[in-house]
């Protein structure tokens, strides 16, 4: 393991205990979404330096979640983050343990030397309400580290007693020798301690228990404190974002963005934004994760925002697995969803490839086979409401898809266009009726032998007509869709709507209006798709299982109307 790996692995079991916690009980959390009593943000920002790379902090006990346990897996965590430590959660922590865990990466290298390699600082900051319980676990917990072999120390600094693991002592610091009284026993399993994790520890007033990979961590952690100027509560960042923050938030992320890319080895072409906050808030429903991204300055003014769900949507049937809906589509690409959107996928896949090509693979393959290109060749008309789903086809892995887009002015020129891009391919104009309306198709003809022709003197052809796309003039509406069947599906929509589901109106109900639209997917049926545009998503489901064994479907949406910050969600919901 790095030395870094001990507080990773809490920092993920940190953020699981409250994501298992909120889902696990989907029968009793439908009727009692999880709360807490304090307004107040995390209390331990004041041991963080203003430069810290990121912050995670859950602000309810983990007790509170216990009662939204199902299957066991809150206990299964806790038991698998403190194996082989020897620590016993319910004996040693339970007792003490208040209403915050704030953990952090405090600086990208401890000794500001990169020569001598990269060395990440970690803290951890446990609320206590019973300080002297507390002491007396720091105090068995290195005990017991002196015991496997640890040679320890302590040492009084600006009046705090620190213990630590003296691999390196200072010149201030003095052997414990009074917690390795086996002397014999630690040099028999001397060895064993060369694979723990260094540690340092120290109860900080009534308040806290704070634990570091390096004592020059929990130093800082003091001076920060002690000279508020240098804590990131003087951040004024750090104010404006947590002044968004929702008071009900259960867990809170603060990031300082071009530190964390050049943590992760990142070189972002564009910075806008240098910090990002994100909360995660229980309601009846399922759980909101919001995200607020703070501008370097003031960046565009917002796309216009709608106050009503679209009336596109309308049009895509219930059975699409994943549905994108807004307005103005010609100003889609610099709209703060897009941003959003943009920025959610390539921190997934790593990906410099756009939107389009990722998530929405078969209006990709529209573009190479007509060698069109959607933002220039279809959004720029697209003026009012539109609506894209995907419908999921057991006969073909790839789905069909459905564009519905509200007439405006530009687009009779518009689809003349497309009409011109489709000939110039060899392409085929076709209309016909289908249930009394009129549908249009794009077709490509070819020609094959009729086999069953019984003439020998000459050989017979078929003409065969495969349709690449078919559309429709529906009232105030133009409808788009990749073969007869999808847009027939369409047409037939209206009374099978995802917009009229019960699933698709609780998600929306939790985005606050006005809002920019909505990017809806159904976990069951986009799953497989997901995976193959995104990978990771697979290793993120394994450590994730209780988690998303039981989500239903995810909705993603940005709101606000400030030009110095871009703000969104993600509504995750569960299963009943």
């Amino acid at each position: 393991m790095t030395q870094g790996s001990f507080f990773r692995v809490l920092a993920a079991g940190t953020i699981m205990l409250l994501l298992i916690g909120i889902t696990g009980c989907n029968g009793f959390y439908a009727k009692t979404p999880l709360t807490r009593a304090s307004t107040e943000q995390s209390d331990a920002a004041m041991f963080v330096s203003k430069q810290a790379p990121v912050m995670v902090s859950m602000l309810v006990n983990p007790e509170r979640l216990q009662a939204f346990e199902r299957d066991g897996e809150l206990s299964k965590l806790k038991t698998n983050l403190l194996a082989n430590t020897g620590i016993d959660y319910q004996e040693d922590i339970k007792p003490w343990l208040g209403n915050e865990i704030t953990l952090a990466v405090t600086s990208l290298d401890i000794d500001r030397d990169f020569e001598n390699g990269q060395q990440p600082g970690y803290l951890m900051a446990l609320a206590t309400t019973q300080p002297e319980k507390s002491g007396e676990f720091v105090e068995v917990l290195f005990s017991k580290r002196a015991l496997a072999g640890a040679s320890l120390a302590t040492e009084q600094y600006k009046g705090v007693k620190l213990i630590y693991d003296n691999q390196i002592p200072p010149t201030q610091a003095t052997p414990l020798n009074a917690l390795n009284p086996r002397t014999e026993v630690a040099q028999i399993e001397k060895e064993k301690v060369k694979n723990q994790n260094p540690l340092a520890g120290a109860v900080v007033g009534k308040s806290f228990v704070l634990f570091a990979n390096d004592p020059k961590v929990l130093r800082e952690a003091i001076n920060n404190v002690q000279a508020a100027e240098l804590n990131l509560t003087s951040s004024s960042k750090y104010q404006q974002a947590i002044k968004q923050l929702p008071k009900e938030a259960l867990a809170v992320a603060f990031l300082n963005l071009p530190t964390v890319a050049k943590w992760q080895g990142l070189k972002p072409e564009a910075q806008i934004y240098d910090n990002q906050i994100i909360s995660l808030v229980s309601n009846s429903k399922g759980l909101l994760a919001e995200t607020v991204l703070l501008a370097k300055e003031k960046t565009s003014p917002p796309s216009a925002q709608l106050s009503k769900p679209v009336g596109a949507l309308e049009y895509i049937p219930a059975a699409a697995s994943l549905a994108v809906a807004g307005a103005n589509l010609n100003g889609l690409g610099d709209s703060d969803l897009a941003q959003l959107w943009q920025q959610v996928t390539a921190a997934l896949s790593a990906s410099p490839e756009d939107v389009i090509s990722r998530l929405l693979p078969p209006l990709a393959d529209v573009q190479k086979q007509w060698g069109i290109n959607w933002k220039e060749d279809i959004f720029n008309w697209v003026q009012g409401e539109y609506a894209i789903g995907l419908l999921p086809r057991q006969e073909q892995t790839t789905p069909d898809w459905i564009f519905v887009a509200q007439k405006s002015d530009a687009t009779a020129a518009g689809i003349s266009h497309l009409d011109e891009l489709a000939s110039s391919k060899g392409l085929s104009l076709n209309s016909f009726s289908l249930n009394e309306q009129k549908i249009s198709t794009w077709t490509q003809l070819s020609a094959a032998v009729n086999k069953s022709d019984q003439v020998k003197e000459r050989e017979s052809f078929a003409i065969q007509a495969k349709v690449l796309g078919a559309r429709a003039d529906l009232g105030n509406y133009e409808i788009f869709a990749s073969s007869v069947e999808a847009i027939d599906q369409a047409l037939t929509a209206k009374n099978n709507s995802l917009m009229n589901t019960r699933n698709f109106q609780d998600s929306i109900a939790a985005i606050p209006q006005p809002n920019q639209g909505y990017v809806y997917l159904d976990w069951t049926k986009s799953q497989e798709i997901l995976e193959r545009q995104l990978p990771i998503l697979k290793f993120v489901e394994v450590l994730g299982k209780p988690f998303f064994k039981d989500l239903r479907s995810l909705t993603l949406s940005s709101y606000g109307s400030d030009t110095g910050l871009l703000k969104g969600g993600v509504f995750f919901q569960f299963n009943s």
